[in-house]
């Protein structure tokens, strides 16, 4: 499927940040920001599919997986955007602010 948001590239470039990280910077911060962010990422995305049901928590799994969630989380959220681009675009906008911020807090 083409990608019809900006959103799934920018998610892809921080979670490979993150996987490249060395392991005192994701235990400096790096991880609790990039874990954040998919959470987020995570609510929106279920949010948009299963309106009226409580989304789920993602589970912190540990420093060296966050760039996996990161991945996953934005892939959702990117599909639920694509499914629906003409009402979504408030929640693409905000994603794609809370990326940038993120990105810059990782570094």
């Amino acid at each position: 499927m083409a990608d019809r948001t900006p959103l799934r590239p920018s998610v892809e470039r921080l979670a490979g940040r993150l996987r490249a990280l060395p392991q005192r910077r994701l235990q400096a911060g790096a991880a609790a920001e990039g874990l954040a962010l998919a959470r987020w990422l995570a609510r929106q995305a279920q949010t948009l599919e299963f309106p009226g049901r409580e989304p789920y928590e993602l589970p912190d799994d540990g420093v060296f997986t966050v760039g996996d969630q990161l991945s996953v989380a934005g892939n959702e959220v990117a599909a639920a955007l694509e499914a629906d681009p003409a009402g979504t675009a408030e929640v693409c906008a905000a994603a794609l602010q809370r990326v940038s911020a993120a990105a810059k807090a990782i570094g």
